[in-house]
């Protein structure tokens, strides 16, 4: 007997990590919807600057919130077209680079971000006003490291992506 179509006997393993950036960006989604829908829980966490606008809902800030969530959820869809789950007609050139553009974004910032907090609390670099020192160790043990997370999570999988093999033309760009 013929077989029409290859089957997959064993799961392709590095694909785990475009469903672990998925499900991180849909969680850093979801908290965006969150506090763009007035929810208050972990707003004391940001920084000063960020909460009064928050507490206040501004109508630019509460419209900054609805951009990013957007702009997370883009980050949902690019994990999972870098994997090929979605959007397969879309040149590989392209979901390559926006994969390794957001991996170094977001790592890059996440250690940024995590340099300059641990400046701030040695005491090397003075805490902004905007930021508040009861919010730096907020950034330093949470939102620091969940940025660098993202950005390790979204940097294997354009290590994955960038590995797979190229499918001939025509069949997956």
């Amino acid at each position: 007997m013929t077989q029409v179509c290859e089957v997959r006997t064993e799961p392709d393993r590095g694909m785990w990590t475009g469903y672990a950036a998925a499900v991180w960006a849909l969680a850093f989604t979801a908290l965006s919807v969150y506090w763009a829908c007035g929810g208050t829980v972990g707003e004391g966490t940001i920084g000063a600057a960020i909460e009064g606008s928050a507490v206040a809902r501004e109508p630019d800030f509460v419209l900054l919130l609805w951009v990013t969530a957007v702009l997370k959820f883009m980050a949902v869809l690019l994990a999972l077209t870098l994997i090929g789950r979605l959007f397969r007609w879309v040149p590989r050139w392209m979901r390559l680079t926006a994969g390794w553009v957001a991996a170094v974004l977001l790592l890059g910032y996440g250690l940024a971000n995590l340099v300059q907090h641990l400046l701030m609390w040695t005491g090397a670099v003075a805490v902004p006003d905007g930021l508040g020192s009861a919010a730096l160790p907020w950034h330093l043990l949470l939102w620091d490291p969940i940025w660098i997370v993202g950005g390790i999570l979204f940097t294997a999988t354009a290590i994955y992506a960038s590995s797979k093999p190229r499918r001939p033309f025509g069949s997956d760009g």
